[in-house]
């Protein structure tokens, strides 16, 4: 509901089209994700909202942010560079491993060449 009340907002007040207020919209959601994460706020909402907040975009943020967080007081290269990506990595991983072999399905059949006619 959050995200459609943003996108309303790039659509009405910046006039642009929804297919252009999609990208700011994410934006914004990272965002407010992420500032809500480092103000302890993020993991209240998720308890009284469930798992509206486990959604892909504002999810991801918060997990990898949530660990950025939490090795911070170990550096910056080794803490939050080595540990940012331990929750989310698994999900960069499957996502990069699963579009390699849609693509090669595509190829494949040729799926969508005859849009390209």
């Amino acid at each position: 509901m959050l995200g459609q009340a943003i996108s309303e907002v790039f659509v009405y007040g910046f006039h642009m089209t929804r297919k252009e207020a999609g990208n700011p919209t994410v934006a914004v959601l990272i965002m407010l994700s992420i500032i809500l994460t480092c103000l302890g706020v993020y993991d209240k909402i998720a308890q009284w909202a469930g798992a509206g907040t486990a959604v892909p975009v504002t999810g991801f943020a918060n997990s990898m942010c949530s660990a950025a967080l939490e090795h911070r007081s170990e550096g910056l290269v080794l803490g939050v560079g080595a540990n940012m990506f331990k929750l989310a990595g698994s999900v960069i991983v499957f996502g990069v491993v699963a579009a390699f072999f849609v693509g090669i399905v595509y190829w494949i059949f040729g799926i969508g060449l005859e849009a390209h006619h």
